[in-house]
């Protein structure tokens, strides 16, 4: 039976890769209507969709959302409801009962019925499951922090309550705490206009800004669990609750730490560096602490000139905050090499709230999407990282130095420097169909897959004693702090905006989200290739690797394409082989994670099928290998972020709800999570079943 839907047209306001026109201006100044920051001449990997979707399709798919969004209790913005759960509409009762009893057909850990394609402004999950706001932006968790007052903010009380637009998540284990765990969550960026009333984007002022400062950074925060709902809740005041911010010290670490590129008048050492900005996604250590990308940095630098901050998208004049006025660091042309200070992996240690963070140099310096981490068979650290800007490349890192089991400070403070030795690589595609075979409308090849073999590519080694470059002309703190040009440099393979980055803990294969590319095969914009085979791609795809002999520091690996998302009746659309009309419709991948059993887990940004962002499951291996099923929507301007799959409970972030052009405090288009006469507020949302099992069995 058909479960899900498509298109009913593009969302109001939407730009290109799906987001509002706020959303690209405070999260990524406007990345899309820039010029392509990479110029080189390598090879391009992407194409068209193939044609529209027949008015017959259209039609019955605005019919089922209509139903879909009508039987999940949608409400419009004037009747938004508390944060309780919304379950699917448009399935059949009987199917229904059979989810709420773990029933329904599916690979092991994705047997529940799937919610139906909406635009409720609410979070909606399957029948049969429960869910609760575990934290809110402006929640209090440090001892002193007021209780959150949105018409009475200061910068003070920002940097003890819970911070902006939540995006990765990492629950770790508090042992002899009972119940509790340590919760971290990145928080990417600030949207002024949603946060304070009256606010003039001409002229901010000076404790506004102050308070976008506070907001900005990371949050630690211990949560607990009701025993008797299965919910879960903040725990204030702990003595492991900790902000980071954007004036935070760091320690700049690696092979970059004390060059000259990275001096300044204020840190005249280059090794200490003022906060951490537009933090993504992430990746959780085996040593225990938690690593965050560093992403669309550029935005909040005015002021740029030189080449290497055009390939950085450094813009020439002003920047939307207005930040340069209330600090030098921020203008370029007074301080040209704090730039070079961001863009790197944060490395937090949430076990220490005295420990200084980290932003490790020698994993490259470009628009981090994730760093997330696995060991080789020895013990040494691989990290894999997506630089999220169209036609750009995804890298990984691979230590030197092996991992140390224990909890002594000596242990841990070697385990902390395990990320500044070792050799950074890019990736480079190759298809193995002939090319008058990818034709951009994203029509299988002759072999049926999408496929082909890649290397990775050296950049750069840093050791204890130095480092050393493998790019010609350029030297290694160079090729560290510009790593974009080294990997021009290198014919690395341009990619449609590579994300999310994450292996499978259980078969050992490594996924790659790229969330779309409306410029490929455009105009002037390269065309398609076998790694990216459609034009014009608005859906995007999932990438999914294997690396040769199944270790990974190997610098050989296969490729196929797992996904190429979008309208199951698209002929361009493909889900590993699976028969399309038992999967639900799926655009721009984004965040993912994996479950216990080797599943999949999706979260999307941007969605262009005409149903609000969400969560999705999809099985990696069997004779169910990439039938995909929705798990969740997420309110009104909203994206799906920082997605952890536990046993028994599903966690997001849902960042930026309400972000629709024209929004403001004034004119809110989301009431989430608190209803009507409330402040639209970025949060944290956990998701069980009700019957207390496992997800998904």
């Amino acid at each position: 039976m058909r479960k899900l839907l498509p298109l009913i047209g593009t969302p109001s306001g939407s730009h290109p890769g799906g987001r509002s026109a706020m959303t690209c201006r405070f999260r990524c100044g406007d990345a899309c209507f820039h010029e392509v920051p990479n110029t080189s001449s390598n090879e391009y990997v992407g194409d068209v969709i193939a044609g529209a979707l027949s008015r017959r399709s259209m039609m019955r798919a605005a019919a089922v959302v209509t139903v879909a969004a009508a039987g999940a209790g949608a409400v419009g913005v004037a009747q938004a409801p508390q944060a309780g759960a919304v379950p699917a509409g448009a399935v059949p009762a009987d199917a229904a009962r059979e989810a709420g009893r773990g029933k329904a057909k599916g690979a092991r850990g994705l047997r529940f019925t799937p919610v139906a394609p909406n635009t409720a402004d609410a979070v909606t999950v399957p029948e049969g499951y429960r869910q609760n706001v575990v934290i809110r932006w402006g929640e209090p968790i440090l001892r002193g922090a007021p209780a959150f007052d949105p018409e009475r903010q200061s910068a003070k009380a920002q940097a003890g309550q819970f911070g902006y637009n939540c995006d990765f998540l990492a629950l770790l284990p508090l042992p002899g705490e009972r119940g509790r765990q340590l919760l971290v969550a990145n928080h990417e960026y600030t949207d002024e206009i949603l946060m304070f009333r009256g606010y003039d984007a001409a002229a901010p002022t000076r404790e506004q800004v102050e308070i976008a400062w506070a907001a900005h950074g990371l949050s630690a925060v211990v949560v607990e669990e009701d025993r008797r709902t299965g919910s879960l809740a903040a725990v204030p005041r702990h003595r492991l609750n900790r902000r980071v911010t954007a004036t935070t010290e760091f320690r700049l670490t690696g092979p970059v730490a004390g060059s000259a590129l990275v001096k300044t008048s204020a840190d005249p050492t280059g090794t200490k560096v003022l906060g951490t900005l537009n933090n993504c996604s992430g990746g959780v250590t085996p040593w225990g602490t938690t690593l965050h990308g560093e992403e669309n940095f550029n935005q909040y630098f005015a002021n740029g000139s030189r080449a290497t901050d055009k390939r950085y998208g450094i813009g020439t004049g002003a920047t939307e905050r207005k930040w340069e006025r209330f600090d030098r660091r921020f203008d370029v042309a007074q301080e040209p090499n704090e730039v070079h200070r961001f863009g790197y992996v944060v490395e937090f240690d949430p076990y220490d709230p005295d420990s200084a963070p980290r932003k490790h140099t020698a994993l490259g310096r470009f628009k981090h999407e994730a760093a997330t981490v696995r060991l080789t068979h020895d013990g040494r650290p691989v990290v894999y990282s997506g630089d999220d800007e169209r036609f750009d490349y995804f890298y990984k890192f691979v230590g030197s130095k092996r991992m140390r089991h224990g909890t002594s400070r000596s242990v841990r403070e070697h385990n902390l420097s395990l990320l500044d030795e070792g050799t950074l690589y890019v990736a480079k595609l190759t298809g193995d169909s002939p090319a008058i075979e990818i034709d951009g409308t994203g029509k299988l090849p002759g072999d049926g897959e999408f496929d082909g073999s890649g290397q990775w590519i050296p950049l750069a080694t840093a050791t204890a004693k130095g480092a050393v470059s493998h790019v010609e002309g350029m030297s290694a703190e160079e090729v560290f702090v510009f790593t974009r040009l080294a990997g021009d440099k290198v014919g690395a393979t341009k990619m449609d905006r590579p994300e999310d980055i994450e292996p499978n803990p259980v078969t050992g294969k490594v996924y790659v989200a790229l969330t779309n590319n409306s410029n490929r095969g455009v105009g002037s914009h390269p065309k398609a290739d076998e790694a990216n085979p459609r034009h014009a791609n608005k859906h995007g795809h999932v990438l999914e690797l294997t690396e040769r002999w199944n270790r990974p520091e190997s610098t050989r690996f296969a490729w196929s394409l797992f996904l190429v998302a979008g309208d199951p009746e698209d002929p361009a659309t493909y889900f590993a082989g699976f028969p399309k009309d038992g999967v639900s419709p799926i655009s721009c991948p984004d965040n993912v994670a994996f479950d216990p059993y080797g599943n999949l887990w999706i979260s999307t940004d941007g969605a262009q099928l005409g149903s609000h962002d969400g969560l999705f499951g999809v099985a990696t291996r069997g004779e169910r290998r990439g039938e995909l099923k929705q798990f969740l929507t997420v309110p009104t301007g909203a994206e799906t972020c920082g997605p952890i799959i536990q046993d028994r409970r599903v966690l997001v972030a849902v960042q930026h709800p309400g972000e629709v052009d024209g929004a403001s405090v004034e004119q809110p288009a989301s009431t989430w999570p608190d209803g009507p006469g409330s402040y639209v507020r970025p949060a944290v949302v956990a998701v069980w079943r009700a019957d207390g099992r496992d997800i998904g069995v």
